[in-house]
């Protein structure tokens, strides 16, 4: 699974909240030129080497784009919780208690995608343990159900919501799509062009699948 290393100030290399690349990133000192040339000693821009587009950054504080620290979603993820989950992303500076609402909605539904349709946190976590979710995921699932007042509504915001809790959130989606829905795409990929048709058939007698 590749590590996601969240904007940070003054770092040299992070993963570019424009193109998510891991990459180098160049600072520099705010400046502009009208009659002079002018210096803001608290405003810092780093350009991702990758993607050439750049970060503004204020008193430490990444202030544009303003994603904050959020990684990217996961390119699997279904067409609408893609959504919910970008939404979450362009108003976690602004609304870090919207964001994390917006996510556990977005769990919510991701549980939906996978088989589960109980409405209850509770249950759609055991249920998905039982088809292959990882104990790591498991307790990563609790955590939203603790933090959002046991989950029974996953929209629900919670008065103790903030930024790190919004970030863990993000890299809580983007685990479970990469666990449930990557990683077995990866493999059926891999199977489909690597065994011949004859064999497939012979693998599939042998199951009792024909």
């Amino acid at each position: 699974m590749i590590s996601y290393i969240a904007p940070k100030y003054r770092e040299t290399a992070f993963n570019c909240p424009h193109c998510g690349a891991y990459s180098n990133q160049d600072w520099c000192y705010f400046s502009y030129r009208l009659n002079g040339l002018n210096d803001f000693s608290n405003l810092l821009v780093a350009f991702c080497t990758h993607c050439g587009e750049y970060s503004l950054w204020h008193k430490g504080k990444m202030i544009y784009p303003c994603n904050g620290n959020a990684p990217l979603p996961n390119s699997d993820l279904p067409v609408e919780i893609k959504d919910d989950y970008e939404e979450a992303r362009s108003i976690i500076s602004l609304s870090p208690r919207g964001s994390a609402a917006l996510l556990r909605l977005a769990i919510q539904k991701l549980c939906k995608h996978l088989g589960e349709d109980e409405g209850n946190i509770n249950t759609d976590i055991a249920n998905l343990v039982k088809k292959g979710l990882p104990p790591k995921v498991q307790k990563s699932l609790d955590i939203v159900r603790v933090v959002g007042n046991n989950a029974v509504h996953p929209g629900q915001i919670d008065l103790k919501d903030d930024n790190e809790t919004a970030e863990k959130l993000f890299g809580l989606v983007n685990l479970i799509a990469e666990v449930m829905i990557t990683q077995p795409k990866h493999v059926e990929d891999l199977y489909n062009k690597t065994i011949p048709q004859s064999q497939k058939e012979a693998i599939e007698k042998r199951d009792g699948k024909i």
